[in-house]
């Protein structure tokens, strides 16, 4: 059977009320105005905004919408959205007038006392407002509940206090565009007005059988097994990464790609993972605040579309113990308006003066902040990939690749940079294929933060979190190494010879956060900390971070966040950590008691009767009672560990929330979990399969 052929340049977009549809559908001053506000910040007037409204519900209906929604993104991780249908009175005839006004497409009013504020706001303080970001396109979505305009917008609490990742984003945005600009104006141009951060974040997931999905509570409860032995093949023979796509995987694809070029994501890149069932998909690079909308609609629409295809789409870092978990890689920029990319070396970077001072600024903001960047990618998952040797390490440092380090040692040993080093050619040895031009640098897939020709890759982001945060911080602590590096720049006599002694200054300052190695060996962890750099092993460890000196002064430095907005999302992270885990445990007590350790009583029970009729029958019966013994001693050891997590989860309820009870939760109950899980693990080796309670791991990763 053929698949239906799709055109993607009619689709892409075609539900996005982009700039097209607005040139085509706004009054010219109308349109003129709403630029304005979009490239330079200006505020909309209310007559404006009206005309904006009414041809923005005009187009929507005609896609079929019957409601609208504030799209935002409160501190759940998730996005939140409440829709209200354009229906507005009854008339006369009988009929109904639908209506939407400037007012309902600027602000909304949903119920800030239902989303976490970290102590920002009592419950009984319930209102809160969201405010369109006219710089993210507005969209149609549709699904099963038919077509939505959904319009993005920023969340913050009657005070002003932002409850939400887009508001410090764009923040964020400005801080470093200015910054940016005045760096840019040192070395001459003249013609940029805005500086944008450029992200691409690649989204890796996993996809299991629908019907397997729910025979696991674990999966069902918290999107990880907590239980699980491995298969007798995992990912060990590496052949599930870029291996050909599986005809079920490959139709899930293309109903993604098509829902996702219809709302203006541009997905590029689809594979298979390293991991059995594991994937990716990775878009073209877009405006920091949209490709945070972007990636929130892509792992939305990877969720909604396995659904229909009798699939479940696990976003959690490590679903599977034993196969590599899952990450998001977050490519980051800087790109003016006028298309300069600052992070471009050129082909002798060595003569790139503008752009040694842009890497060297950005190796001091790495190197002073970052506990802040460790912290922007803590996540309760996320703590079982840093540092496991699938993921980066839990330890920042910077991979530059040999031509960059080359340049930098030059001018830390001698004080200048005279050459570059060279790419060169790579010979196949085989006539008919041609010579390949080979790059000056290999790529370092063990650092966290590596320079990949134009861009640096953050590593580190677990696979369901939003991006915003890593990139907040990026740009922020970015916005303060370049805001330091002009006020020096801006009052010296001689501009050359300053600006070459900064870049000396900062490269040698800095060069214990540069690491080409391995970062998966136990050596670097040594060298680490002989370097003095901060390895914080887990997201209870990283908390603190956001509220340091340090770190409030940076961020009200440039009025990303306050110190009520820092301490506030600290005590949140406090609060999500305790709650994962504590459901993680409580599903796990659920699980041993109700369904494993009862399936093993009755699997010992079938031995037991087996043991008596062999000897009835006068045969030797001592390999069953060997067998009986050992699946005995492993479920006392299984009732003992259960014990002992329910003790130690009782105990973490009584704990003060936050700091105090987050920290219980890893050095007690965690623990206490994986004591539980091991001799389960084992038992799951031993028992009868079709006497087991759940599926295994080589069901769910091998059978999609």
């Amino acid at each position: 059977m053929s698949a239906e052929l799709v055109n993607v340049a009619e689709i892409f977009g075609e539900n996005v009320f982009n700039d097209t549809v607005m040139q085509e559908r706004l009054p010219k001053k109308i349109y003129k105005n709403l630029k304005k506000t979009i490239e330079e910040g200006s505020e909309l007037d209310l007559e404006t905004a009206d005309v904006i409204a009414h041809e923005m519900k005009e187009w929507a209906i005609e896609k079929g919408a019957t409601h609208y929604t504030h799209w935002f993104q409160p501190l759940t991780g998730v996005t939140a959205e409440k829709h209200d249908s354009f229906i507005s009175a009854p008339l006369p005839s009988g009929k109904v007038l639908m209506s939407f006004s400037g007012k309902e497409l600027i602000k909304g009013e949903p119920d800030a006392s239902s989303f976490p504020s970290g102590g920002l706001r009592a419950t009984f303080e319930a209102r809160g407002y969201t405010a369109w970001d006219c710089t993210s396109p507005a969209f149609v979505r549709q699904d099963a509940a038919g077509a939505t305009l959904c319009i993005p917008t920023a969340f913050c609490s009657y005070k002003g206090e932002a409850l939400d990742q887009k508001t410090p984003l764009l923040r964020s945005m400005e801080a470093v565009s200015k910054q940016s600009l005045r760096m840019l104006r040192l070395f001459g141009n003249t013609t940029s007005k805005k500086v944008t951060p450029s992200v691409g974040p690649e989204q890796e997931y996993f996809l299991v059988d629908a019907q397997k999905f729910r025979q696991r509570k674990d999966l069902i409860y918290t999107g990880r097994t907590l239980f699980g032995a491995m298969p007798p093949k995992g990912q060990e023979l590496d052949d599930h990464y870029f291996g050909t796509i599986r005809q079920r995987i490959a139709s899930f694809m293309k109903d993604v790609n098509e829902e996702l070029w219809k709302v203006g994501v541009s997905a590029k890149t689809q594979h298979n993972e390293v991991a059995p069932a594991q994937h990716e998909l990775a878009p073209i690079y877009a405006e920091a605040n949209i490709a945070v909308d972007h990636n929130h609609l892509v792992m939305q629409t990877l969720k909604r579309v396995a659904c229909q295809h009798g699939m479940k789409c696990l976003l959690h870092e490590k679903p599977f113990a034993g196969v590599n978990g899952s990450g998001k890689h977050d490519n980051w920029s800087l790109t003016t308006d006028d298309g300069i990319n600052m992070l471009e070396p050129g082909k002798t970077p060595h003569e790139n003066t503008q752009f040694l001072m842009v890497l060297t600024c950005i190796l001091k903001a790495v190197n002073r902040h970052a506990d802040l960047l460790r912290e922007s990618a803590a996540d309760p998952g996320n703590d079982h990939r840093l540092g496991a040797n699938e993921a980066p390490p839990a330890i920042i440092s910077v991979f530059l690749g040999e031509q960059l380090e080359d340049v930098l040692e030059q001018l830390i040993s001698t004080g200048e940079a005279t050459h570059s080093l060279k790419g060169g050619k790579l010979e196949t040895g085989v006539k008919t294929l041609p010579d390949l031009a080979k790059d000056a640098t290999d790529r370092n897939r063990t650092s966290p933060f590596a320079f990949t020709g134009n861009k640096f890759e953050f590593r580190m982001v677990g696979a369901r979190d939003s991006v915003a945060a890593p990139n907040i911080v990026l740009n922020t602590i970015v916005a303060e190494a370049f805001s330091e590096a002009c006020d020096v720049l801006e009052k010296s006599d001689d501009f050359d010879k300053a600006v070459h002694d900064l870049i000396k200054e900062y490269a040698t300052e800095n060069q214990k956060i540069v690491f080409n190695g391995d970062g998966y060996s136990e050596a670097w962890v040594a060298e680490a900390e002989r370097r003095g750099l901060p390895n914080i092993k887990s997201m209870v460890e990283a908390i603190p971070a956001m509220t340091t000196d340090k770190a409030v002064a940076l961020f009200e430095k440039f009025s990303v966040f306050t110190k009520a907005e820092l301490e506030s999302r600290a005590e949140i992270q406090y609060e999500s950590y305790a709650k994962a885990i504590n459901i993680e445990a409580r599903t796990m007590i659920d699980m041993a008691s109700k369904q494993i350790i009862p399936a093993i009583m009755n699997y010992t029970k079938t031995l037991a009767d087996t043991i008596i009729a062999v000897k009835a029958a006068g045969a030797d019966s001592s390999v069953q009672s060997e067998l009986l013994h050992e699946v005995s001693g492993l479920l006392i050891e299984t009732k003992t560990a259960l014990k002992t997590l329910i003790k130690v989860t009782n105990e973490a309820a009584e704990k003060e929330e936050g700091a105090v009870q987050a920290n219980f939760y890893h050095t007690d109950v965690f623990p206490a979990m994986e004591n539980l899980r091991t001799p389960v693990d084992a038992l799951e080796m031993i028992v009868d399969k079709e006497v087991w309670p759940m599926p295994s791991y080589g069901d769910l990763i091998f059978e999609v």
